[in-house]
């Protein structure tokens, strides 16, 4: 008779080889290498989120916090944002919270600097106080962008409360220009996202601001077992979001109203910028919870039109309106375009909007499989990432309640939820989910919020840092370049005409009859932010044709023969001109 073990390994094995991973004798005992291995503390990661919450379920608490990856000094490898929040009544002292704070926490967000281009080891240090970016605030979310061209990218930090703007001096500091450059909003701002949404060359901000909640206002909701719970959004009023064009001088002007993002208010979460409609300007899409998405497209004159229900949207497939939590752009289905998947409530499941190229989309999350795994959760950061470098986007979920969950009644904290991970199979098949055979970090039940996704330790293989509400910051180390020999490339950009990372710059790929189609961002998920460097999954394939970008000026030139398996910088004006759409 088969024993347990030795079926759990034939199991492995066959799901192995569906995942592209050869039965080599390093997956011979398919749990000695797992996807994915979570190793933040080991590393110098510390970092432990605080709610300040004393019992009165305000619902700031429940909703933090974010992250960020990006390379603050240009050394070459990734350095982690993360957001912290404090206790909303000022005059309490943490240590009399009812999670008190571990032994060491320091009050603030935490910036760690990554050692690994100067000593060859991927190890993290705590620079924060070095840099001045230790803003001590309720904390939601972070967005990065290089807004002066300067070469170094920026911090922004949204909150319950003042918003900061963080200028990147490139000397290893930062100073604090929110009231100078005018861009503070002193209301509930979440997502927020840097897009250059004029082609100006100026890097403009979009912020998500979500409901009008005040700590003297709170009220009083439960759950159906009469216990105290949080609220749902719909005991508050929505709070319009803001846009802030970029002047060139440092400074920015509101032009929410004459921009015509004004024109409808939702309760804000996620946010993602990309061209739905082909046209070669940027759009906006939205996630709002409890409450249609909204889809701003791009008018390309300054303005922007609501087209969330014109497109297909603003509900899911059945014509309701969902908890929209977290957001992601990215073409999965190789055809050229960016499609969207949106993360929400539990008993809702996700949506995955295909778009036709023209900005038609269409619901299709139970078609390709996402609908049902992702009904018993509550999904919030999220993006579409090529893990296994086969040439096809897979989907990473974080999940974590809201409300009270039933099954863990009696936990001081009954909010935790198993993460997700999908792959995607290719030719239009279903995605599989295969969180149970990715290793013990995808074990892990936590109240997962904000997630934020690249090459941490420049391998080639795109990593995820997840940030806990009320616990701690998590590192999930991709290991698939130790179970599979497939192929990658990572491009850094760098424009001529401004927005110097180019960020929304769409790159495309050749190789063996095969065409891929990325974009250079840092937005989405859910108030967080990520690697810009934009990251190929190449399969079996080492041999590109040809890569081809668009720039964010409508300007396209290619180039032939780039060399696989390494990170490649492309500088606008050295290629073969083409013509854009734009």
């Amino acid at each position: 008779m088969l024993g347990r073990r030795s079926f759990l390994q034939l199991l492995s094995l066959g799901l192995a080889r569906q995942l592209g991973i050869p039965g080599t004798a390093a997956f011979a005992n398919p749990s000695s290498i797992p996807l994915f291995r979570e190793a933040a503390e080991e590393v110098g990661l510390k970092f432990h989120h605080f709610t300040g919450t004393m019992g009165q379920y305000f619902m700031p608490e429940i909703m933090g916090a974010g992250v960020a990856l990006f390379d603050y000094d240009n050394d070459g490898d990734l350095d982690v944002y993360l957001v912290q929040g404090t206790m909303l009544d000022p005059t309490e002292d943490p240590r009399k919270a009812k999670f008190p704070p571990p032994p060491g926490w320091q009050p603030g967000n935490r910036l760690f600097r990554n050692l690994l281009s100067e000593t060859g080891k991927l190890e993290f240090v705590d620079v924060t106080e070095k840099a001045r970016v230790g803003h001590v605030g309720y904390g939601m979310g972070v967005a990065v962008g290089d807004y002066d061209n300067d070469g170094f990218q920026d911090l922004y930090v949204t909150n319950f409360g003042h918003n900061v703007l963080y200028h990147n001096n490139g000397d290893g500091t930062f100073t604090d220009v929110t009231v100078q450059a005018g861009v503070d909003d002193p209301r509930w701002s979440t997502s927020a996202a840097w897009v250059d949404y004029d082609r100006d060359g100026r890097l403009d901000l979009f912020v998500a601001n979500y409901l009008d909640f005040t700590v003297k206002g709170n009220k009083q909701c439960y759950a159906s077992t009469g216990e105290r719970d949080y609220c749902t959004p719909k005991m508050y009023q929505p709070v319009p979001a803001r846009l802030f064009h970029n002047r060139g001088d440092g400074t920015f002007e509101d032009v929410t109203e004459s921009a015509g993002i004004g024109a409808a208010i939702g309760p804000g979460l996620g946010v993602v910028c990309a061209d739905f409609n082909g046209d070669g300007w940027p759009d906006i899409y939205v996630a709002n919870d409890g409450a249609a998405a909204h889809l701003w497209i791009n008018q390309r004159n300054g303005t922007f039109k609501e087209q969330g229900l014109l497109s297909g949207t603003a509900y899911n497939a059945e014509g309701a309106p969902q908890a929209g939590m977290g957001v992601a752009a990215g073409d999965f289905d190789n055809d050229g375009d960016e499609d969207i998947f949106k993360t929400n409530l539990t008993n809702e499941g996700g949506n995955l909007y295909v778009n036709d190229g023209r900005a038609n989309f269409y619901d299709a999350s139970a078609e390709f499989g996402l609908l049902q795994p992702t009904v018993p959760y509550t999904g919030f950061g999220t993006d579409w990432f090529d893990y296994d470098n086969d040439g096809c986007l897979d989907l990473f979920v974080a999940n974590g309640a809201v409300n009270r969950i039933e099954s863990l009644r009696g936990s001081p904290y009954p909010f935790n939820q198993n993460n997700q991970l999908f792959r995607n199979e290719g030719d239009g098949k279903k995605f599989r989910e295969i969180t149970g055979v990715a290793g013990p970090a995808l074990a892990l039940s936590e109240v997962s919020r904000g997630a934020a996704f690249g090459d941490v330790n420049n391998d080639g293989a795109i990593d995820v840092v997840v940030a806990n509400n009320n616990g701690p910051a998590r590192l999930l180390l991709n290991q698939t370049r130790s179970l599979n020999h497939n192929h990658w490339l990572a491009v850094r950009l760098e424009a001529a005409n401004g927005n110097r990372f180019a960020i929304g710059a769409k790159v495309e790929v050749r190789l063996g009859g095969r065409k891929l189609l990325r974009r250079a961002h840092t937005d989405g998920s859910y108030l967080s932010a990520n690697d810009v460097r934009v990251h190929f999954g190449l399969g079996e394939s080492a041999k590109i044709e040809r890569l081809t970008v668009l720039w964010p000026d409508g300007r396209g030139e290619e180039w032939d023969r780039v060399d696989a398996d390494r990170m490649v910088t492309i500088r606008q004006g050295t290629g073969r001109s083409l013509r854009g759409p734009g």
